[in-house]
């Protein structure tokens, strides 16, 4: 009887495992899909418009007021606390459904110690959600909200992003829900340090206004996909706000999904794109004109003990190309911590290759 059993208990962990990783390469595919926001109502046409709102309204409010139209179902707000409590005792922040299960896409920020997190919806409907998994080096979580059939957001492609794009911020700004703001890339390939001192790399900067509320919600592009999640704003600033790219937080919440957690390796630098004079292009027959120049070097890290020096330019780890931050994370997230990667960096007019032997990141 007791062998029956085990054997029995053990065939149910192998169904339930199977249909945790069935949800999760669901949830994947939806992800990794292009398209609008599902399950929320039709965008306006906005390429033509009735002979009265083309009186009233230009090319322009016609494209935010479609995006917001489609992308309003999907932007929620995330609070913790007791709900019950005094108003400044409750936590919150926004966040963005990237799968119809109810998985949200926030800041780490947003979540970070939180107990009995609850996301509520644009109508009114408040669900009681878990955090799946968490990525402070990016200020990215996923959690995941008791729901089905949800409408949820397309996450679009931030590599194709450009300085003075129209981009449009929706969240919860000090507790108003479904505000939106608008205003266009300022910089790409920015980096700054948090409260905290850690420094995020890779941000998108962008003059859309952003309050305390307006964290991780989306940015979002004139096609209404998603290009960014809100992060930071600088006190006292006016129009300068900063957001985690899409082609990050995509690779980041499928980590999260599958491992959950994050396990990359680290060269023990920090580093942002920086454009490549043509000459240089031409000199040494690159294929691109964009490379990761290293800020800083740390001096326990791997790196260092390469003798990496800060001002290198990193173009290529591998033989592959290194046009972005991002590139470089890709690579080391699949290469073996231990190994050595050989980097081709820029030093001056030189260019010369360095073997580094990853670490594991610390969280």
């Amino acid at each position: 009887m007791r062998r029956r059993k085990s054997a029995t208990v053990r065939s149910a962990e192998t169904v339930a495992s199977s249909a945790a990783d069935e949800r999760v390469r669901r949830v994947l595919q939806v992800i990794n899909d292009s398209g609008p926001v599902v399950g929320a109502p039709a965008p306006r046409e906005t390429s033509a418009a009735a002979p009265g709102e083309a009186e009233v309204l230009d090319a322009y409010s016609r494209a935010v007021i479609s995006v917001m139209e489609a992308m309003g179902p999907a932007v929620v707000s995330v609070s913790f606390g007791d709900a019950s409590s005094a108003p400044e005792h409750v936590g919150a922040g926004s966040g963005v459904i990237i799968a119809p299960d109810g998985y949200v896409l926030t800041n780490h920020h947003v979540v970070a110690s939180a107990r009995g997190l609850t996301v509520t919806l644009a109508d009114g409907r408040a669900l009681v959600a878990t955090v799946v998994g968490v990525d402070p080096a990016t200020d990215l979580a996923v959690i995941r909200a008791e729901g089905s059939g949800l409408a949820h957001a397309s996450i679009g492609d931030s590599a194709s992003l450009r300085a003075g794009q129209l981009v449009i911020a929706v969240g919860n700004p000090f507790g108003f829900q479904s505000t939106v703001s608008t205003g266009v890339i300022s910089a790409l390939g920015r980096a700054f340090r948090t409260r905290e001192g850690r420094l995020i790399e890779n941000i998108i900067q962008h003059t859309a206004p952003l309050n305390p509320g307006n964290s991780g919600g989306p940015l979002v592009d004139s096609r209404g996909a998603v290009v960014g999640i809100n992060t930071a704003i600088i006190p006292q600033a006016q129009g300068i706000g900063f957001a985690i790219p899409s082609a990050t937080a995509k690779w980041v919440v499928s980590q999260l999904l599958v491992h959950g957690r994050v396990r990359r390796g680290s060269l023990g630098i920090a580093g942002r794109q920086r454009p490549l004079d043509r000459r240089l292009v031409r000199f040494h027959s690159l294929n691109h004109d964009r490379a990761v120049e290293v800020l800083a070097v740390d001096p326990n890290g791997p790196a260092r003990q390469a003798s990496v020096q800060t001002g290198d330019l990193i173009v290529a780890i591998e033989g592959r190309d290194v046009a972005s931050v991002d590139d470089l994370h890709r690579v080391l997230a699949e290469w073996p911590i231990g190994q050595p990667v050989a980097l081709a960096i820029l030093r001056g007019r030189e260019r010369v290759t360095i073997s580094v032997v990853p670490v594991e990141a610390l969280s």
